[in-house]
Order: C-alpha cells, then sequence, then structure tokens
C-alpha cells in the first residue's frame, strides 16, 4: 500500500459516483417507465447517487485503482420483468439505457473539451496532485476522467458475459430455451470465468485489455478529434 495513490483514486471515485449513479437510474428508470413498480418501491427511482452505490462496488473501486484497473459496479437494479407491458422488449430497453448514460455523458464531456469550454490537460491524469492547482486545473481533470471512465463503463457494460450488462441484452435476443439456459451459465460458470479474467494482470495477454485497446481508446480519440 506504500505507493497507493490516495488522492487519485478519491479524485476518481468523486467522478465514479454520478457516473454509476446515473448508469443505475436509468436502468430503474426505464423498468419504471414500462409498468415494473419494482425499482420505486426500493428508492431507486431517484437522481441521488447514493442510492446507487454498492458499498463493496465503491470499496473495490478505490482499492483497485492500485492495480490501474479501476473496476468498480453499482447497487444492482432489481427488476420483475413480469411486470412490464412488453416484458422482452422492455426489459431490454431498461437494461441498455445504463450504458447509453454512460455514451452519452462520454459524449456531452467530449463535447466541453472539444468546443474549448474546459481544457484537455492530461499532465493531471497521471499527476492528480496537478488537479489542485486552480479551479480551471480541477475542471479539466474532472471533465478529462469523466470523459474516460463514461467510455470504459459503456464499452465494459457491454461485455455479453457474466453479471454485466451484456449478457440480458443477448439474452433477450435468443428463443425462450435457450435465453434460459444462457443466463443459467452467465450466472454460475460464466461469472467465475469473467471474474478470472478480469484478474489477469493488464497486458496482452488479458483479453479485457485487447478489448478495451480496439473499442475504448479508438472511440476516445474520436470523440477528441483524433487528438
Amino acid at each position: 500500500m506504500q505507493d497507493f495513490d490516495f488522492l487519485g483514486a478519491l479524485l476518481r471515485l468523486l467522478v465514479f459516483i454520478p457516473a454509476v449513479g446515473l448508469h443505475e437510474y436509468c436502468h430503474a428508470k426505464f423498468a419504471d417507465m414500462a409498468g415494473d413498480m419494482t425499482p420505486r418501491a426500493q428508492g431507486r427511482v431517484t437522481l441521488n447517487p447514493i442510492a446507487h452505490l454498492d458499498p463493496i462496488g465503491t470499496i473495490m473501486m478505490v482499492l483497485s485503482n492500485a492495480t490501474g484497473s479501476g473496476i468498480g459496479w453499482g447497487k444492482p437494479v432489481i427488476v420483475n420483468v413480469g411486470r412490464m407491458r412488453n416484458p422482452r422488449w422492455d426489459h431490454f430497453i431498461s437494461v441498455i439505457m445504463g450504458p447509453i448514460s454512460n455514451l452519452g455523458q462520454a459524449v456531452f464531456y467530449a463535447i466541453l473539451l472539444r468546443t474549448g469550454l474546459v481544457g484537455l490537460n492530461l499532465e493531471s491524469l497521471a499527476d492528480p496532485r496537478l488537479a489542485l492547482q486552480s479551479g480551471e486545473a480541477f475542471a479539466s481533470y474532472w471533465v478529462t476522467m469523466s470523459l474516460i471512465m463514461n467510455l470504459g463503463m459503456f464499452f465494459f457494460n457491454m461485455i455479453p458475459f457474466g453479471p454485466l450488462d451484456g449478457h440480458w441484452l443477448v439474452g433477450q435476443m435468443m428463443p425462450p430455451p435457450q435465453r434460459n439456459a444462457w443466463y443459467r451459465f452467465c450466472h454460475g460458470p460464466g461469472m467465475y470465468i469473467f471474474l478470472a479474467i478480469v484478474l489477469i494482470p493488464r497486458g496482452p495477454l488479458n483479453p479485457l485489455t485487447w478489448y478495451m485497446e480496439h473499442t475504448m481508446w479508438p472511440t476516445l480519440r474520436f470523440l477528441l478529434g483524433g487528438s
């Protein structure tokens, strides 16, 4: 823990809270709009990000910064698909709107940087102490890190495996027997396989590293105009 970057972890946590809060709110809101009152009964149809924080997921977000991965998660939104007016596609929409909210946030922050309303300063990402030098420096750090984190959350959650949103989306496009078998796999052995992949150190042997290099980083360069 000697080399643990407490300041960097704290600043990333402050970026993580609204990003994951809006993500989970969108899951809850669109399920609520589809007729399922379960998220509302659990107090999840709220923009208050504290209601959407998972204690273990938040702690993991802080601790995983030591390895540079920064993996965390929010409190899952419990839904009752049977209460939705169109169970199959209403569930699909309520699931996909979580990642879409992160993509929307990323585009918003990219616009702030592309238009010059907020300056791009990548040095503060490597040395978070620079973010505290002035209000302008903090705004630059906040917007840049929010862009990167939300874009990462979008592509990460779209992975069709394990407990991530993507596995629900793939399942909804399958016939019922295959869908049920797919969910059983993802909630059982698939989850352990995914966790094993996550624990592989970042590098050429990690499939997640390859995936992010070919999805998130090209999209980031596109949003920033190739810079």
